[in-house]
């Protein structure tokens, strides 16, 4: 065979499998780029005065326990220090005294704040209320085996000496002890440190409770002629009215002399 006739034979077969390939060949999507989201616009924020540190009652605040922290503008309340309201607000803080507990990044606000040229203890009491310390007892037999911690809740409990009952017969050492009042807030829990065994212990000598006016006469009163226990109620019975049986009875009354007039006042 003739060599043209060679390479005309194998053009015909090289384009008729190229044909043939191309034939049996399927065809590949197109990619489509994909679609790029836009960014969400940005937050406004605003620099808060917060807690650096969680500050207990009482806490005197320093510069190391506040910062500034960005807050979402939709999440500002009134209340809150803000760097463009007060660019100062950090140093006008330090020195106060917190009347309430701050966690840790909580925004600082001036109403729970006092003063630290002020008496902490005014600052921390309600208004119309009185603040009146009772002696108990440094064991802790007269506090709940020493539990008791401020913002408690206690009851008043008095032990004397039951004059009816020694002249009825009873012996000269009967005693007696009644329920005086009830759900009475704790404000403070006097400590006294003491050197034992050459190591210094901290016992509570006194126990410093919110009162109204008339409690706090009776209290007093009472503190004059036994002695005040308290009694530690559980933070479910926090508000709860007086039990039924803790009623006012007639024979229930001490005698208050005031200008030279007796006059009898529940014990309640």
């Amino acid at each position: 065979m003739k060599p043209a006739r060679l390479a005309v034979l194998a053009i015909a077969l090289a384009a008729g499998g190229a044909a043939a390939l191309l034939m049996s060949g399927e065809d590949k999507p197109v990619v489509q780029p994909a679609a790029v989201a836009a960014p969400p616009p940005p937050v406004p924020l605003t620099d808060v005065l917060v807690a650096a540190a969680e500050l207990p009652m009482g806490q005197n605040i320093q510069a190391p326990d506040l910062r500034w922290q960005p807050w979402p503008n939709d999440a500002l309340s009134a209340g809150y220090i803000t760097r463009t309201n007060s660019p100062k607000g950090m140093e006008e803080i330090v020195g106060s005294i917190a009347r309430s507990n701050f966690l840790a990044g909580e925004p600082i606000r001036p109403q729970k704040l006092a003063r630290s040229d002020g008496g902490f203890m005014a600052a921390i009491l309600p208004a119309g209320m009185r603040a009146v310390a009772i002696t108990i007892d440094t064991r802790g037999s007269s506090t709940a085996g020493g539990f008791i911690l401020p913002n408690d809740r206690v009851d008043i409990i008095r032990t004397y000496r039951d004059e009816e009952a020694s002249r009825g017969g009873g012996g000269s050492d009967s005693q007696g002890s009644e329920t005086l009042l009830q759900d009475v807030r704790v404000l403070a829990i006097g400590q006294v440190i003491q050197e034992k065994n050459g190591t210094n212990i901290v016992t509570g000598e006194t126990a410093t409770l919110a009162l109204t006016p008339a409690q706090a006469e009776l209290v007093t009163l009472a503190q004059k002629g036994g002695q005040l226990s308290l009694s530690l109620r559980s933070l479910a019975d926090s508000g709860r009215s007086n039990d039924a049986s803790l009623e006012i009875r007639p024979e229930s009354a001490l005698t208050v002399v005031r200008f030279g007039v007796a006059k009898q006042q529940s014990r309640r």
